[in-house]
């Protein structure tokens, strides 16, 4: 039997299942050079209208995600100020070292660096926890969801796993607005 989608084809899943039960773990993390301790891209295995699938999770802290909101409201403004703007592009010379950035792009990026510290100062966005499923992603069934934590671990990733299968995962719907460190700014 063919399956379009192979996040669904049972022997995906088996192979999955046996590659977790080797390991000791409910989930696998995928190699993505945007893991990091905010954000870690991972499979595990759950049930959907009553069958097995695999689930491709993006698991984000709470920051990160207030983060990137605060960022696409900042270019959005940016875009609306500069009409020839289409994003900074940051190039490498043959050294791998940073091309300095034309003056206009110097111009757009401290703009959108007041207009974050504007944003965060007013605590004009504010986030919470959620989780956000695809059933149409390209491998089984995409999952993005946000905690407050301070890192995605092996223990967060572990029992965010368990409770979602188990149907016991409650969300904070508290709003959150987080400031830009200031060690980060440097």
């Amino acid at each position: 039997m063919h399956f379009e989608n192979p996040g669904f084809d049972p022997q995906n899943i088996e192979k999955l299942e046996k590659e977790l039960s080797r390991a000791g773990k409910n989930y696998k993390i995928i190699p993505d050079e945007g893991n990091s301790e905010e954000f870690v891209n991972f499979w595990f295995i759950g049930m959907y209208e009553g069958k097995k699938v695999i689930y491709d999770a993006a698991l984000y802290t709470l920051r990160l995600h207030h983060s990137s909101e605060v960022y696409e409201l900042a270019e959005h403004e940016a875009a609306k100020k500069f009409p020839n703007f289409k994003g900074i592009n940051y190039e490498e010379d043959e050294e791998g070292n940073l091309k300095p950035l034309s003056s206009e792009e110097e111009e757009i990026g401290w703009f959108i660096t007041e207009i974050i510290m504007e944003l965060e100062e007013e605590e004009a966005v504010k986030v919470q926890e959620f989780i956000d499923l695809d059933t149409n992603h390209d491998y089984g069934i995409g999952l993005d969801a946000a905690l407050n934590v301070d890192e995605i671990n092996d223990k967060v990733i572990s029992r965010f796993v368990t409770e979602f299968n188990e149907d016991t995962l409650i969300l904070d719907d508290t709003l959150y607005s987080f400031q830009t460190e200031e060690d980060e700014i440097e």
